[in-house]
């Protein structure tokens, strides 16, 4: 969101970035409008009764209104998994677009289901399975959804969708990934890939493992994996190798000591879009941002996924032939180390990831996306 509120300014447009309160500082500097985003606990936590999910959705639509109101903007961009600002600017008659910051999550037939990790099926009888078997699974969670949807549009004032997928905007949906990671597909009216849309905090640079050896870049994830599994299995596991070790704890403090080896460096944070250019392979857990900020770069991938949308991105990266995918079960140090050995010595894999950067070269994602938002507006 940032990316593109940035891209936005540059060509002449007041933008207000309406986001949490710790956001604040960065948004500001960036010469962007900040708001306040209310902050509802969906969650448990101590001494505190979890909404639920949609009835947040109700408080914060009342509470993003007045914003709309005062504002009164030309078009309102909102996130794929932010409801409350697409329903304010429903009511208020104000266009609006969805940002999708991964891969398109909507599947057709014949394709597998959304973040379960499944590769596009190569057969008839694979992609049979899928249409057949799974999506009536499927099918029965999105109508579930679309029912959960429209109470909570009844209850803020909308009439019913009769569509499923009501999150998304069917004016105009920003899908800010790289078109070598969507599987082939008939694309609804209103979608289109922009690219990826990257920004990243300030930080200093970091000193490099000294030699010349192929550069490995061990970048974990900032929310998942809270015991340090994978930093730990990379650091253990290319202990000797011929390679170079730069990785960071991503300042979330392991819950024991780390091994670093003699050719590695731990830091407690990197910049990657000054630091993965000079990468030769990026380890990490195939969140969408680390894994297109590595494939701008030019840098083979090894993914270890976690959970969630981690296990599709790291699906995607295997059948564009970007990098190699090591799953959650297998990720140990002598899985992890041939992982990257491949990812060395496979030539192919790292043509395909300087394709993929070239492309991002050639290709202003934020202009892209700036340009589809203006449109919508007028």
């Amino acid at each position: 969101m940032i990316a593109l509120g940035c891209a936005l300014a540059a060509r002449g447009h007041d933008v207000t970035l309406q986001t949490w309160e710790r956001w604040r500082e960065h948004v500001e500097a960036e010469g962007l409008t900040f708001a306040p985003a209310p902050e509802y606990t969906v969650f448990p936590s101590a001494g505190t009764e979890p909404l639920d999910f949609y009835e947040a959705v109700v408080y914060a639509t009342r509470d993003t209104l007045p914003l709309l109101q005062s504002l009164a903007p030309d078009v309102v961009v909102a996130d794929i998994l932010t409801l409350a600002p697409a329903l304010a600017a429903e009511l208020q008659g104000i266009p609006c677009a969805t940002l999708i910051p991964h891969v398109y999550p909507q599947g057709e037939p014949g394709m597998p289901i959304y973040s379960l990790g499944a590769r596009l099926p190569r057969t008839a009888l694979g992609h049979a399975f899928w249409h057949a078997a799974a999506h009536r699974l499927l099918d029965n969670g999105l109508q579930l959804g679309r029912t959960q949807l429209n109470r909570t549009r009844e209850q803020v004032g909308l009439e019913p969708v009769t569509h499923v997928h009501g999150g998304t905007s069917r004016e105009l949906a920003l899908v800010a990934t790289f078109p070598q990671l969507e599987y082939p597909r008939a694309w609804p009216d209103g979608v289109h890939i922009v690219g990826p849309l990257m920004w990243e905090p300030p930080a200093a640079d970091v000193e490099l493992p000294p030699g010349d050896a192929p550069l490995v870049l061990v970048a974990p994830s900032t929310a998942q994996d809270p015991e340090h599994r994978m930093l730990a299995a990379a650091l253990r596991g290319l202990a000797g190798a011929d390679v170079r070790v730069l990785a960071t704890w991503n300042r979330r403090l392991p819950p024991r000591s780390l091994p670093v080896p003699a050719n590695a460096r731990v830091v407690e944070w990197v910049s990657y879009s000054r630091t993965m250019p000079l990468c030769d392979v990026v380890v990490c857990h195939a969140g969408h941002g680390t894994l297109v900020r590595a494939l701008s770069s030019g840098c083979a991938v090894v993914a270890c996924p976690a959970v969630g949308d981690m296990n599709e991105n790291a699906a995607r990266l295997d059948w564009a032939g970007a990098g190699v995918r090591v799953p959650h079960r297998f990720i140990s140090p002598r899985p992890v180390r041939l992982a990257v050995e491949r990812a060395i010595s496979e030539p192919s894999i790292r043509v395909r990831a300087r394709e993929l950067a070239t492309w991002g070269q050639e290709h202003d994602s934020g202009a892209t996306a700036a340009v589809l938002v203006e449109q919508l507006a007028a």
